[in-house]
């Protein structure tokens, strides 16, 4: 085993590129040090230096168990104090210094050294880590680096196989690292087919340097004793598209084939569609609510992929370049006069995309391909536009969604260019659900008007242009749903917005319910009993858009301001003016109204770079919610202050709470710092089996509760609430679920404080009674929902819901729980006498007889939770 110290002038420096190259190597086992900086200043500001004591410690701490030790360094003194080092250390394992560049070297060094590599070899790997950096942009090649990227023979007792690069970035570093890792026991060579250069797979720097992308076909050997096996692992990689996905792979089927065999090509880069069954549920996430049944309509497949072995003459290549430009004023005019036909949402996000037309550095891009390779005009775009994709793609996080404007954007310059239609949205009067594998911003904005009552793609995020335009026309939409382009065309579906569910195929019951809830009942802006007892009726929010409809909508507050939906663009974190403009444009609408407010719920599917940078087996399990302070304090401490900030500027009454709290300790915390940057009212989410359990003593340092349904179903029942196959255990109708809300509102009532609800349960109108009777004193919910659910309270009294509740405590199945509510419910509402007062409850009238039922309330409406 080679050690390895990182000598910077900077702590935060070294600690970065440290954990960048440990990303490399997922199985751990390389001793790494860094030696970076020269402490801190009084106020504990980091000071930039090098201490050369410090690397001669991190030496000889990495001696007892080394076999030697690489050192790499920054720049200027750092080169000093390394040799100083040596001088210092105790030691006498061998030590190498190595010129290598700081973070490609520390990167390629890592990979090496856990894959076996001699203190030789690791210092040679560190010093060529530039080569495949200069290839790729066009400079002279360190010659130890290109001296094996060269074509060669495998060992005569090579084993070999052809693999096909499946993932859409090809060979870049992480592969390249996971390669070097899988083949430690054998020497494991690459080769780029047909002719092209070979390496080493102990050498990252020159597997880099082969240029693998996509499609291309790859010659693996392995020899040594171990070299089968070896060599089944590391296919086995490729096959996966090393984690990365294999979404435009040509090579549809079996990735690997033996040596000199053909590999079957794809004739076109879209995937393999299985067909969806009647009956099956399918899952992604819900990025626009509402409930609606339709038949499907499948959008048309994309533009073909022009021609690459289509060569233009160099004396035509100019006149080719013409034609990009005006392929790319056309298609900007297009999209310019749709833009002013829209609207809102829509018009903003077409006047973007005709910017994306012209763009100078993608006609550009797209021109130098024609000059330089001969590259047809469609052509040219095309692979112009696939690697703005691919960059886009890399960054992640929102910015990785804009790669579907690309695409939007290429097929229509393509389509301009060789006089073909480009697909889009069917015109169509008849009510239909859109299923796509995502939708262009274009496409999505001709939704306006049209027939479209409900959107499912493949793809998408709920920031992408989807999902903002779904939300701004009211069509219920789910993104992310694998397996939907199955769907056949004319079949109904039932899509829900709101759980994130796509039903095929439904019952007949199944969709008369659905048309019964689609019936909009309008809210009056106050939530009651029918016996008068008020039950506040909130909205959840993500951001100011939300804000405004849900006021529009009469919610008589916030009962969930979901904060993370302000970060989920970012790679880094935003500033404190910047979440105080957030902030702000969700509290101006509610004046002098309630507004609960969710501090960061970044993790599990909501994973932010900044929040959430290591890889977890178990997300929903792991650091996530409040958990994130743990790694990163200034994260929570910033969003506290900016909430203050935002709070202090506007009138609306601002609560603030922490997701995922497990112990009272965690409350506590949370409390003292959301108080000490003066947020004075503090709650916290039951989200979890041990806060609702110790719902008593939370409300000892905290002011309120709420009661995430989704995740408390989730962690109860022991089901990822995303896996579509356990979706019957994410129910809050299960009696576990619903004894520990039980538990939860008798600890709100000892304590006289507030109870919400604030998941999915709550939009739920057979429900809510149920809740109220348990002790829940505000529901928190989409706006659509609001007034279906008041009216099913209304229609009953203080005394039913709190029957409805004692019958579900007893239940042993979600079924028994759904009937003895509504038994209770019933018996309720048919023991009141004609002359039954409001304040009256069916508990205190024991001997009422049949004619009672003339003083029915609204419970017997087809709105109210039973019928």
């Amino acid at each position: 085993m080679i050690g390895i110290v990182a000598v910077s002038h900077s702590a935060r420096l070294g600690e970065a590129a440290l954990e960048l190259a440990l990303q490399m190597v997922q199985g751990g086992g390389v001793r790494v040090r860094v030696a970076a900086g020269a402490g801190a200043d009084a106020d504990g500001a980091p000071i930039l230096g090098t201490d050369a004591v410090a690397v001669a410690a991190e030496i000889d701490d990495l001696a007892s168990d080394c076999d030697g030790v690489l050192v790499l360094m920054d720049l200027g003194s750092a080169v000093l104090s390394a040799e100083l080092a040596l001088e210092l250390r105790s030691s006498d394992v061998p030590v190498r210094l190595t010129p290598a560049p700081f973070v490609e070297g520390l990167l390629a060094a890592v990979v090496s050294a856990a894959a076996g590599g001699s203190l030789d070899l690791v210092a040679a790997e560190a010093s060529a880590a530039l080569g495949a950096k200069t290839g790729q942009l066009g400079g002279p090649q360190d010659a130890s680096a290109a001296g094996e990227a060269r074509p060669g023979e495998p060992q005569p007792d090579a084993v070999t196989r052809v693999v096909v690069v499946r993932n859409p970035l090809g060979i870049h570093a992480r592969p390249a690292a996971l390669i070097a890792e899988a083949s430690v026991g054998a020497d494991v060579r690459l080769r780029l087919l047909p002719d092209g250069p070979d390496a080493s797979a102990a050498s990252l720097s020159r597997m880099l340097i082969l240029g693998a992308a996509q499609g291309d076909d790859v010659e693996l050997s392995a020899s040594g004793a171990g070299a089968g096996a070896v060599l089944e692992r590391v296919a086995a990689l490729f096959d996966d598209g090393f984690g990365e996905g294999t979404e435009g792979s040509p090579d549809g089927a079996a990735a690997t084939a033996p040596a000199g065999t053909p590999v079957a090509r794809a004739a076109e880069h879209a995937s393999a569609v299985t067909p969806v069954l009647a009956g099956a549920v399918l899952r992604g996430r819900g990025v626009s609510g509402g409930r609606v049944a339709a038949p499907v309509v499948l959008l048309g497949s994309p533009v073909g992929e022009p021609d690459p072995d289509l060569v233009v003459p160099a004396a035509d290549r100019e006149r080719e370049v013409s034609v990009i430009e005006r392929a790319s004023a056309a298609v900007a005019d297009q999209l310019r006069g749709r833009a002013a036909r829209a609207t809102g949402e829509a018009r903003a996000i077409l006047d973007a995309s005709s910017l994306l037309a012209s763009d100078p550095e993608l006609v550009g891009e797209a021109s130098q391909r024609v000059r330089m390779q001969g590259r047809s005009a469609a052509r040219a775009v095309w692979e112009a536009a696939i690697a703005d994709e691919e960059r886009l793609a890399a960054l992640g996080g929102r910015t990785a969604e804009r790669a579907a404007d690309i695409r939007d954007i290429r097929d229509r310059f393509v389509a301009e260019i060789l006089d073909l239609v480009v697909p889009g949205v069917p015109d169509r009067d008849e009510p239909f659900t859109l299923i796509a594998t995502d939708l262009a911003p274009a496409d999505a904005a001709a939704l306006d008007g049209g027939g479209c009552v409900a959107l499912v793609t493949e793809k998408g995020g709920p920031t992408s242009h989807t999902a903002i335009i779904a939300r701004s026309l009211g069509i219920p939409a789910v993104v992310g749903v694998a397996g939907a382009t199955g769907i056949a065309a004319g079949i109904t579906v039932l899509v829900d917005g709101d759980r994130g569910t796509v039903e095929i195929a439904p019952d007949a019951a199944t969709l008369a319910a659905a048309e019964a809830a689609a019936v909009l009942v309008p809210f009056g802006g106050e939530g009651a009993l029918a016996d008068g007892r008020r039950i506040a009726l909130l909205a959840n929010v993500g951001g100011a858009a939300d804000a405004v409809a849900a006021v529009a909508s009469g919610a008589e507050g916030v009962g969930l301001f979901r904060t993370e939906f302000c970060f989920l663009d970012r790679v880094d974190a935003p500033t404190i003016d910047e979440q105080v403009a957030a902030y702000r444009g969700v509290l101006a609408p509610f004046r002098d109204r309630r507004v609960v407010v969710r501090t960061l719920d970044a993790g599990s599917d909501k994973p932010l770079p900044f929040a959430n940078a290591d890889v977890e087996d178990n997300p929903a399990l792991g650091v996530r919610g409040l958990r994130i302070a743990r790694r990163s304090p200034a994260l929570l401490d910033d969003q506290l202050r900016a909430l203050a900030r935002a709070a202090e500027a506007e009138s609306a009454v601002v609560e603030v709470m922490a997701p995922m709290v497990s112990t009272v300790e965690e409350a506590r915390a949370f409390a003292e710092s959301a108080r000490a940057a003066g947020l004075m009212t503090v709650g916290i989410m039951i989200e979890t089996p041990s806060a609702a359990l110790l719902a008593s003593e939370m409300l000892e340092v905290v002011d309120f509760v709420s009661i995430g349904t989704n995740d408390l179903a989730q962690y109860t029942l022991a089901a990822d609430r995303l896996l579509a196959e356990l979706g019957e255990l994410n129910d809050p109708w299960q009696p576990a679920v619903l004894r520990l809300i039980g538990a939860v509102g008798d600890a709100g009532r000892r304590w006289g404080l507030p109870v919400g609800v604030c998941g999915e349960a709550a939009a739920d109108p057979a429900l809510a009674p149920v809740l109220v009777g348990l002790g829940v004193t505000s529901l928190s919910m989409t706006p659509r929902a609001l007034g279906r659910v008041a009216a099913a309270l209304a229609a009953v009294t203080e005394a039913q819901c709190v029957a409805a509740a004692e019958a579900v405590l007893t239940a042993a199945t979600v079924a028994d729980a759904r009937s003895a509510a509504a038994e209770a419910l019933a018996a309720g509402a048919a023991g009141e006498t004609a002359a039954g007062v409001a304040g009256e409850t069916a508990a205190g009238v024991a001997g009422e007889t049949a004619a009672g039922a003339a003083g029915e309330t609204a419970a017997g409406t087809a709105d109210g939770p039973v019928v």
